[in-house]
């Protein structure tokens, strides 16, 4: 099991996160938790301190102030970096509290899922940027960590750092339904709002529709995975399950379901040879730069 070093260790001047408040409302908060449909989550608004989470999103580099893995394919278009060592400073301090063993245990309250297990290299998660078109088609989540065979996923944190955003710029997250009929919820990533969910093979998610906010302003969060130790290895790892809704028609269906396939081997082959989403996003970027 993956140790971390405390909240005090890492910082004495200051907590980023008023955890105690949050302590106090967990029974209630566990009990809503648990009843939500269509699968257990939550949304919870003034996460931060604003005075915390307005200095956070002003820390957000822009897409053209750093190196940003693309994940750009056709079941989804956006910018990610997992490289906490890169991370503006206040951001990075956030990170270690929201993977800190204090934080980590009021999640297994609040979830009711037993010894969950921080990821501190942030597979798959850290920041998150969309740009103007940018989109995230409806899925469920890998199942299994890309390196570490028995580490089983199990719930994800976003925070949204989008400050002025307006509903009719879309990228709501849409939780749906376990056989992709409607969507139940939908939640708009207003600034220091947090979305937390189970990750099972049929919690779907995302926001399909393109993203339409002005030129220069992009959709930005934070992304955090939780994950357990499998004692029993006998199992199947899967990657990424990108679904078709009933509205996308026969042809957009097969494309969705024809990346998940192409991405599926990728999965496995980043898997196996040890690969990083930042590597190959590198290798693909020497490459497309040499065309141009």
């Amino acid at each position: 099991m993956v140790t971390f070093p405390t909240m005090d260790q890492q910082h004495t001047e200051e907590r980023l996160i008023s955890l105690g408040s949050w302590q106090e409302r967990l029974p209630a908060l566990a009990r809503e938790y648990k009843n939500k449909k269509p699968f257990p989550h939550i949304h919870l608004a003034d996460f931060l301190e604003e005075s915390v989470v307005r200095r956070v999103a002003a820390e957000f580099p822009k897409p053209t102030d750093t190196s940003w893995i693309q994940y750009k394919h056709y079941n989804e278009n956006k910018l990610g970096k997992t490289n906490r060592a890169e991370f503006p400073p206040l951001i990075g301090r956030l990170i270690d509290e929201l993977n800190s063993p204090e934080f980590v245990a009021w999640l297994s309250e609040l979830t009711g899922i037993p010894d969950l297990m921080a990821d501190p290299s942030l597979e798959g998660g850290g920041m998150h940027q969309t740009e103007r078109g940018g989109f995230l088609n409806m899925h469920a989540d890998f199942t299994h960590h890309h390196h570490h065979a028995n580490w089983h996923r199990r719930c994800n944190l976003i925070l949204y750092l989008n400050e002025g955003w307006k509903e009719e710029w879309k990228g709501a997250i849409e939780l749906w339904d376990r056989d992709m009929k409607s969507c139940a919820v939908k939640v708009t990533p207003f600034l220091n709002h947090v979305v937390i969910f189970n990750t099972t093979e049929e919690s779907y998610h995302g926001y399909p529709e393109p993203i339409s906010p002005p030129e220069g302003v992009t959709r930005k969060s934070l992304a955090l995975y939780y994950y357990t130790a499998e004692t029993d290895v006998h199992f199947s790892p899967r990657s990424t399950n990108y679904q078709a809704r009933p509205e996308d028609g026969r042809l957009r269906s097969s494309l969705i379901w024809l990346d998940k396939k192409l991405l599926a081997g990728y999965s496995k082959v980043k898997s196996k040879l040890g690969l990083s989403d930042d590597f190959a996003s590198k290798v693909l970027g020497f490459f497309g730069g040499k065309k141009k």
